[in-house]
């Protein structure tokens, strides 16, 4: 199996399915770009060490409660779009003649590769896309190349063969948040050409910071932090255990002091950590300023999150739901999935993958 489909070529009928340290998240759309409809819905939380840092460990249970999950919501789709990390895939952009043959222009591209990946390329997943002409030499075109070691990719294979599912798209996680985040921003920001956008995704253990202008991704990192944090201060102030600490923290229950003596920590030293890496986007790329900042993923949803990032990079901050301007079909409509929005921004971008040409 390659990375086949991983800049977007058109599919039918699949399943976005984002798999980390949480959880499974699943979504499913009909329709069309312009006008997508929610079909499918449902997640599942994972036991701790079941996925870390984005390598499946624990492969039989995790194949089995992605295939009791679809059962479950009886969801009978078959084919799927699943992500790898971007840290698991090298991408370099380079430029051919416009003219190439198929041949050649494939022959350039692995040649390209192996000068540029630091390992042979029988032990590789290697694909290419055109992105189009070169603005600065318009007889050339552009070409981004991705490569991932084939364990990685045969990874996510063995997994879904275990669930009885086919894998369509394998795809790198930021590209597939970049087609989320391209929609929201048409919807928020539709007379502004040009604008920059940054997208934090804070997850269980770690929190991805996104730049995208239009369609293109200018800045990508990740930190370590994320949700678990916020765990961990509610375990140590209360006196239990990160499981019990987990269960509260999702049910909402919480003691008159939490507030003040868990939440507002929290949310200063995630402002603060959230401070240091945008001194960072600002420092590696030519922008001093973002249009606009879209916040999702589980440790984004806490109270106070959003208007305390706001006010401190001084640039509008929304708690972003991934399904905004979607129809929702009449078997969603009253999903309790839906209360947590944010969280499905992953596999919302790779339920968008049908729709790309």
């Amino acid at each position: 199996m390659d990375l086949k489909a991983l800049f977007g070529r058109r599919q039918d009928a699949i399943l976005g399915v984002d798999i980390s340290a949480w959880g499974i998240k699943v979504v499913g759309l009909s329709g069309s770009m312009k006008q997508p409809v929610l079909e499918q819905l449902a997640s599942i939380g994972l036991p701790s060490g079941h996925i870390v840092d984005g390598h499946i460990v624990k492969m039989q249970q995790v194949a089995q409660a992605l295939r009791s999950l679809l059962q479950e919501n009886r969801i009978r789709a078959h084919k799927v779009a699943l992500a790898l990390p971007s840290s698991a895939v090298i991408t370099k952009k380079i430029v051919v003649q416009a003219d190439l043959p198929p041949d050649g222009l494939q022959a350039q591209v692995e040649d390209e590769a192996r000068h540029s990946i630091p390992f042979p390329l029988d032990e590789v997943s290697l694909d290419f896309c055109t992105l189009g002409p070169n603005l600065q030499r318009p007889e050339m075109v552009d070409v981004l190349i991705a490569a991932a070691r084939r364990d990685r990719v045969e990874s996510l294979e063995e997994l879904v063969e275990l669930a009885e599912l086919e894998a369509s798209v394998v795809d790198v996680q930021s590209y597939a948040l970049r087609l989320a985040t391209r929609r929201l921003a048409d919807i928020h920001l539709p007379a502004q050409q040009g604008a920059v956008v940054l997208l934090l995704k804070v997850g269980a253990s770690r929190t991805l910071m996104l730049v995208t202008v239009g369609e293109a991704i200018v800045y990508e990192h990740e930190l370590a932090f994320g949700g678990d944090q916020l765990t961990q201060r509610i375990a140590a102030h209360y006196r239990l255990s990160d499981e019990e600490a987990e269960t509260k923290k999702i049910a909402g229950a919480w003691a008159r002091d939490f507030e003040s003596s868990v939440l507002l920590p929290y949310v200063c030293a995630t402002v603060q950590l959230l401070q240091r890496g945008i001194q960072f986007i600002f420092n590696s790329t030519p922008y001093s300023k973002v249009s606009r900042i879209f916040l999702s993923g589980g440790g984004a949803m806490p109270a106070g999150l959003a208007a305390a990032i706001s006010t401190a990079m001084q640039s509008p901050c929304t708690l972003i739901n991934p399904f905004e301007g979607m129809r929702l079909a009449p078997q969603v409509r009253n999903s309790p999935s839906l209360q947590n929005a944010p969280l499905f921004i992953g596999a919302c971008g790779l339920a968008l993958r049908r729709f790309s040409l």
